[in-house]
C-alpha cells in the first residue's frame, strides 16, 4: 500500500534546525554592533529581493537561512542594538527569548483554564509577584476583589479600562444599547495617542474626547481636569472615565495621580493609570514616589516589554474590581461552557481582554524574573538612570546644547541651541550615520531630540560614544 507523504518536521529534524535557529540569534546578538542600528533599505527593496510567488514544493532550510541573511536581515532596524535610543525600547534579553521559545513549542491556547489550566495560573502568579515587586496596592492582588492579565500592548489595556467605565457609566446597558452619547473621556495633552484610537474603537468618538493643559513640567493640570468635568457636567454630559500618565511618550513626565484620583472619587469617574514605560521604575523604591495615590485608580498598566527585559509583546494590566471587567467583556456561548467556568472558582482570562484567544505569554515574563531575580532588575535600572544622568549633565554643560524638558527617568530630552531645522538636519545626519538611532518630539512647539537610555546590551561606551557623535556633527549644523 502506498504511504502517503508526511510533509510535517520530524522532531528529530526539528532538534537540529532549532539549534542553528538559536545558533543564528546567538551570533546575532554579539555580532549586533556590526550592524547600522537603521535599516537602509529602500521601499520596496525587501520584497523585491524574494519569490513574487508562495513555492509549490517546501524548500531546504539553508535557503530560508540564507534568506533570512541576504535579504530580511538588511532590512531590520535593529532594536536590540546598544545604540538604539529611539522611542522606547522594545527589549529581548536572553531569558525572554527562551520564555517565547517554550510558549510556541507547546502551543498553547489559553483562553481558559480548562483548555490549559498552568498558562492561566502561572500568569496569575507573575501578576501577583509583579504587585509586590513594585510595591502596588493590595486591591491589585488576586487574592482581593481585583487581578492582574496579561495583554498584548497598553493600548489594549487603556482600551479594556475605557470600555469597563463606559459600562460603569451607563449602568451596563452600553454594550446593550449602544454607547451612550453623552459620555465624556478625560486625558492630557501629552496623554499617549491609544486613548484616542480606545474612545474610537469604543463608539464614544473624539468628541467627547477632552485633552486637558498641563503645568510646566507637562504634566496633567487638576485643576484644568476638574474644569473641565464641570464644565462637561453644565452641559450635560456624563463624565466616564480620566487616564492618567506615568511618564509620558514625549518626555516622561508624571501625572499627580494623587490629585486626579481625588477628583475622580468625587465626581465618580474611572481612573485608569498608564505607566506603559514608566512603571518599571518602581522597581526602584526611590522612585515610587510616581504611584502616589495609586490606590485611587481604578486600573494601571505597564509595559515589562519596554524597560523590564520581556520581549514584545507583554503589558501587566491590573484592575481593582475584576467583576468589573468581567461583566463587560463576558460573552460564553454554548460551545465554551465546561465544568471549572461553571464552579467559579477559577480564572477565565477569555472575559479579561477583547480577544477570545491568548498566548502562554506569562512564560517569557516568568523566566524573566525567575533569571534576574529583583536584585538584577534593580541593578540594570539603576544603572539606566544613572547612565542619563550623565548624558544629562553633559548637555547641560555644553555651550551648543539645551535641556528641554525635566527628567524624571532615563529619557533625555535636548535640542541643539537654533531653530528647528538646525534640530532637524543634526537628527537626520546622526540616523543616516548608522551609528545611532533617536527620534524627536515637540516641547512648547519646538522639536526636541529625545535620547531613551534603556537598552538590554547598552553601556557606558556606547553612551559616551553618542555624545561623541552628537556634539561632533553639532558643528557641522
Amino acid at each position: 500500500m502506498a504511504t502517503e507523504p508526511d510533509f510535517h518536521m520530524s522532531p528529530a529534524e526539528l532538534r537540529r534546525r532549532g539549534h542553528e535557529v538559536v545558533d543564528w540569534v546567538a551570533d546575532y546578538l554579539q555580532r549586533l554592533e556590526t550592524f547600522p542600528v537603521r535599516a537602509r533599505v529602500a521601499p520596496g527593496e525587501v520584497r523585491a529581493g524574494l519569490a513574487e510567488h508562495p513555492p509549490e514544493r517546501g524548500e531546504p532550510f539553508e535557503a530560508v537561512l540564507a534568506d533570512l541573511e541576504q535579504v530580511i536581515l538588511p532590512g531590520i532596524t535593529h532594536w536590540q542594538h546598544p545604540s538604539f535610543f529611539a522611542y522606547f525600547n522594545a527589549n529581548s534579553s536572553g531569558p525572554a527569548i527562551l520564555g517565547e521559545l517554550l510558549s510556541a513549542g507547546l502551543g498553547v491556547q489559553g483562553m481558559l483554564w480548562s483548555t490549559s489550566p498552568a498558562c492561566t495560573e502561572l500568569e496569575t502568579l507573575v501578576l501577583d509577584w509583579m504587585v509586590e515587586l513594585l510595591d502596588l496596592p493590595r486591591a491589585f492582588h488576586s487574592s482581593g476583589p481585583g487581578g492582574g492579565v496579561i495583554q498584548d500592548s497598553a493600548s489594549s489595556a487603556t482600551l479594556c479600562a475605557l470600555l469597563a467605565a463606559r459600562e460603569r457609566a451607563s449602568c451596563w446597558t452600553a454594550h446593550r444599547d449602544g454607547s451612550p452619547s453623552d459620555v465624556v473621556v478625560y486625558g492630557s495633552t501629552q496623554t499617549h495617542s491609544s486613548l484616542e484610537k480606545a474612545v474610537r474603537v469604543a463608539g464614544i468618538g473624539t468628541a467627547r474626547l477632552r485633552l486637558v493643559g498641563t503645568d510646566a513640567s507637562l504634566a496633567m493640570d487638576p485643576a484644568a481636569l476638574r474644569a473641565a468635568i464641570e464644565a462637561d457636567l453644565a452641559a450635560g454630559l456624563r463624565p466616564c472615565c480620566a487616564v492618567a500618565t506615568i511618564g509620558t511618550t514625549s518626555t516622561t513626565a508624571v501625572d499627580p495621580v494623587r490629585a486626579i484620583g481625588e477628583i475622580c472619587a468625587e465626581y465618580g469617574l474611572w481612573l485608569h493609570v498608564d505607566a506603559a514605560h514608566g512603571g518599571t521604575a518602581a522597581l526602584l523604591p526611590a522612585l515610587r514616589w510616581t504611584h502616589d495615590g495609586l490606590e485611587l485608580a481604578d486600573s494601571y498598566c505597564f509595559n515589562p516589554h519596554k524597560w523590564m527585559f520581556v520581549n514584545f509583546d507583554c503589558d501587566c494590566f491590573w484592575v481593582r474590581d475584576r467583576a468589573a471587567l468581567v461583566r463587560t467583556l463576558s460573552v460564553l456561548p454554548e460551545y465554551l461552557r465546561n465544568a471549572a467556568t461553571e464552579s467559579g472558582r477559577v480564572i477565565d482570562y477569555r472575559d479579561w481582554q477583547v480577544p477570545l484567544g491568548r498566548r502562554f505569554r506569562a512564560l517569557k515574563l516568568w523566566l524573566v524574573l525567575r533569571h534576574y531575580g529583583a536584585e538584577g532588575l534593580r541593578a540594570h535600572v539603576a544603572e539606566h538612570l544613572r547612565l542619563a544622568a550623565w548624558l544629562e549633565a553633559e548637555i547641560a554643560a555644553h555651550p551648543d546644547f539645551e535641556l528641554a524638558a525635566h527628567r524624571t527617568m532615563n529619557l533625555v530630552c535636548f535640542r541643539l541651541r537654533g531653530d528647528d531645522e538646525r534640530n532637524q538636519a543634526l537628527m537626520d545626519r546622526l540616523n543616516d550615520s548608522g551609528e545611532l538611532f533617536l527620534t524627536h518630539t515637540r516641547v512648547d512647539g519646538r522639536l526636541v531630540l529625545r535620547m531613551c537610555l534603556g537598552g538590554v546590551n547598552m553601556r557606558q561606551r556606547h553612551v559616551e560614544r553618542a555624545w561623541e557623535v552628537i556634539s561632533q556633527e553639532a558643528t557641522r549644523a
